[in-house]
């Protein structure tokens, strides 16, 4: 059995699917989405690479939940934006209707 090497990219897919979820929850809101997108773009080269070479790698498995965990990220960013815009949105129409009856 030939010693199998680890898949260039998987723990690097896997590392910024974590901090796509951790910064967008615990720190940055939607900007931890660009971790997400950055795990996406390597999760598409290592599977690129295991394709063309599966006996040869090892760590797929990485590859797998760095993907779902990117997902996850960029679907709580997603929804963390969304409630941002409907905050100021809301903030400025009481705004606006505040002006519009003299009142501010």
């Amino acid at each position: 059995m030939m010693n199998q090497q680890p898949l260039p990219g998987a723990s690097n897919a896997l590392t910024y699917g974590i901090l796509c979820i951790v910064l967008t929850l615990f720190c940055c809101g939607p900007f931890g989405a660009i971790f997400g997108f950055i795990s996406l773009s390597n999760v598409k080269k290592a599977e690129r690479i295991y394709n063309q070479s599966s006996g040869v790698y090892s760590g797929y498995e990485n590859v797998k939940t760095g993907k779902i965990l990117s997902y996850i990220g960029l679907a709580f960013a997603a929804v963390y934006l969304l409630f941002f815009l409907l905050y100021f949105g809301v903030i400025a129409a009481f705004i606006i209707a505040a002006a519009s009856e003299g009142n501010f």
